[in-house]
């Protein structure tokens, strides 16, 4: 199996900042939920932008929305990881 490193730049607005923020609010009150696996150790503001990037490319990948990929990711670039 092959592996690629990619790198994403994308928008986001301050509503989904909010929503993001508000999430990992949510989540520092249950600590035991499968969210901490691997998150466990980072900052809120990492937690945050995770979340938000998440989202939006969870969202474009499972919706093949051309929208979300026109107004949220400005580039990407790709590279072997191997």
């Amino acid at each position: 199996m092959k592996t690629v490193n990619t790198c994403f730049k994308i928008t986001y607005t301050s509503e989904q900042y909010d929503r993001a923020r508000e999430y990992v609010e949510d989540m520092k009150r249950h600590p035991e939920r499968v969210y901490w696996i691997g998150n466990k150790g980072k900052s809120d503001e990492e937690l945050i932008l995770s979340h938000i990037a998440n989202r939006i490319l969870s969202g474009f990948y499972n919706q093949y929305n051309s929208w979300m990929s026109q107004n949220h990711i400005i580039s990407m670039t790709n590279r072997n990881f191997n």
